[in-house]
């Protein structure tokens, strides 16, 4: 039986571009749902701001007259004026174990972009940094989180098949909550906060940390420059970040240090672990998915460590100690058995340097792919 491949063309096909992973991940313990409120956001031209400065096409891969895979492809055209490369990205990338359904995405996509003028391709990449990237190459046996890409181990199979060959690693670690913080990295956090003049944000409430919200993506814009494949947020997409997230976050995870000027020196970002309520509610906020999210972060047993930047300037001065100081702190008095670390690029030794002072084991491993266009 041929495969066909239609462009997204509708809200229809959007909605079935969306649910196919819910069909392909049934039964699948692992996989997390995502939050179809934010996924249709993000997918959507009339509400994404990245719509701004990219450009789009989505795909389905029908078989027998079923749905059996889909990828989209980006064009970032801030990414290209940043780095010079003329590279379009894909994600959203999901198929059977069918060889010919994912030849039949990746033949579609590598197409729509040297139409558009591209010398290659890379990816699974979003709009932004902070959607989700990275093909899972290790670690299929463990959970995934709501930050995080999960995909059938078979995936990478196939897309080496197709002529894509590794661009950069994301590790990521498992860290086990201690008894007690570990004493070094309290003594190097109480030095930086007394030599430094710095002052730790005393946050109780959600409204406590949003006056610093803009600063914070500012900072990560800076400090993340030159990390793979980044572009800056412009304001508009940090206001819609802004007002995403930062009215319901949790203070007692998310710490902000400022500087003598009242500057944000410093961030970490961390969230009560949504896998489950994701998996319970398919979803769905509503009608009573937002009973499992408020359960889940009332009263967590994990977490999934997000972003966090110091300014350059700060970096040898402990600032990072504190921040690990305050939020393993903080886990302790919540009853957080363990937090799961975001992607880390492999050669990251700052970050990674933290956690052997910690029970923490390197448990899944991720991949973005590369392939030219001009071959």
């Amino acid at each position: 039986m041929s495969i066909v491949i239609q462009k997204v063309t509708s809200n229809r096909d959007l909605n079935r571009f969306i649910r196919f992973p819910f069909r392909l991940y049934s039964g699948c313990p692992q996989w997390v749902p995502p939050i179809l409120m934010d996924e249709k956001r993000t997918l959507r031209k009339d509400k994404n701001p990245a719509f701004d400065h990219c450009k789009s096409c989505y795909w389905l891969a029908y078989k027998n007259k079923k749905v059996a895979g889909r990828i989209a492809g980006i064009i970032n055209e801030k990414y290209i004026e940043k780095w010079g490369n003329r590279y379009a990205r894909f994600g959203w990338v999901d198929f059977i174990d069918d060889l010919e359904v994912s030849r039949a995405l990746f033949n579609a996509v590598e197409s729509w972009a040297r139409q558009n003028g591209m010398t290659g391709i890379h990816g699974p990449l979003g709009f932004t940094d902070l959607d989700k990237e990275g093909l899972l190459i290790e670690g299929f046996e463990e959970p995934g989180t709501m930050l995080m890409l999960y995909n059938h181990a078979y995936y990478k199979e196939h897309i080496e098949k197709h002529g894509y060959t590794k661009d950069a690693e994301w590790v990521e670690y498992q860290i086990r909550t201690p008894e007690k913080i570990p004493e070094k990295i309290i003594r190097v956090g109480q030095l930086a906060l007394k030599r430094g003049g710095f002052q730790l944000v005393e946050a109780k409430k959600p409204k406590d940390l949003k006056p610093f919200a803009h600063e914070v993506f500012e900072v990560l814009n800076d400090e993340y420059a030159e990390l793979y494949g980044t572009v800056p947020l412009t304001e508009k997409q940090i206001d819609s970040y802004v007002k995403q997230y930062f009215s319901f976050i949790d203070p007692r995870f998310n710490k902000v240090i400022l500087d003598k000027a009242g500057r944000v020196a410093a961030f970490g970002i961390a969230l009560p672990s949504l896998t489950k309520a994701l998996q319970k509610s398919r979803g769905r906020l509503f009608p009573i998915g937002f009973i499992y999210f408020l359960s889940a972060m009332k009263n967590p047993t994990s977490l999934d460590l997000g972003l966090v930047a110091v300014r350059s300037e700060y970096r040898k001065l402990g600032l990072p100690a504190i921040l690990m100081t305050e939020t393993t702190k903080a886990a302790i008095e919540s009853g957080i058995e363990f937090s799961e670390s975001s992607g880390e690029l492999e050669d990251n030794d700052r970050i990674q340097a933290f956690w052997r002072h910690y029970n923490a084991r390197l448990h899944k491993r991720r991949r973005a792919y590369f392939k030219s266009l001009t071959l």
